[in-house]
């Protein structure tokens, strides 16, 4: 609508996993807002793929391949922001993965580091690298999951991951405090997204939410005043079930 007041116009959005899902919601979501993105993933085609969906939207929008669990390929991504960008004033930490329901015993050690790597040591490299250039008054959501204060058999790297990033995410809130950034866990229940294919292939989608209802309460406490923040936002299906 022409004229109507945006807060969010111009401000500069990092979200990572950003090419489907959750992260793509979100992605979309701050773009209708007028953001500015910076979205990163692995796979260069599904980056530019979302980059020409999220086009539309006149915003600035850069794509870059990021490993997360790589400092080099992180500090390579910051470079970048700040020469193009300057400055971060939403950092959305979306990437993660999730694996094959196994018992402890029968889990790869491979798979245990790999998911361990991605949801939680590249929770922390994307973070310690956005703070500097993240002014008062920004803000930081963390996508952890309901599975960040549960547990589920068959789940244990995903769920040690996910509880290792709800504690990580609680020491930066209080860390950041003082700065004025803000610190949301976001903690969803089952969303309807690509995940499922390696964690319950046979999961019931129909009553999933989709991800664009995590993307309109992403949206909306963003939106609060600096004087006051939601600290963590755990969304479940209506439906009453995972």
């Amino acid at each position: 609508m022409p004229g109507k007041l945006r807060p969010l116009q111009g401000r500069a959005a990092l979200i990572t996993g950003a090419t489907r899902g959750i992260g793509f919601a979100i992605a979309a979501a701050l773009a209708s807002q007028g953001c500015n993105l910076i979205i990163t993933g692995r796979d260069e085609v599904a980056l530019s793929r979302a980059r020409a969906q999220l086009i539309a939207s006149r915003v600035k929008i850069s794509a870059r391949r990021c490993d997360v669990r790589d400092p080099g390929s992180v500090n390579d991504l910051f470079r970048a922001i700040r020469r193009e960008f300057k400055r971060i004033d939403i950092l959305i930490n979306n990437a993660g993965i999730a694996h094959p329901n196994l018992p402890v015993e029968k889990l790869p050690p491979s798979t245990w580091k790999d998911v361990i790597e991605t949801n939680l040591t590249g929770l922390f490299l994307v973070s310690r690298a956005a703070i500097p250039l993240m002014p008062r008054g920004s803000a930081i959501v963390n996508n952890l999951s309901v599975a960040a204060n549960r547990v589920f058999a068959g789940s244990s790297a995903y769920v040690a991951s996910k509880h290792g990033a709800l504690g990580f995410t609680g020491t930066l809130r209080e860390e950041l405090r003082p700065k004025g950034i803000r610190v949301v866990a976001l903690l969803p229940g089952a969303t309807d997204t690509d995940i499922w294919n390696s964690l319950w292939p046979e999961a019931p989608r129909q009553k999933m939410m989709p991800a664009a209802a995590l993307a309109t309460a992403v949206l909306n406490a963003l939106l609060l005043p600096p004087s006051a923040t939601v600290e963590t936002l755990e969304i479940r299906p209506s439906a009453g079930t995972l």
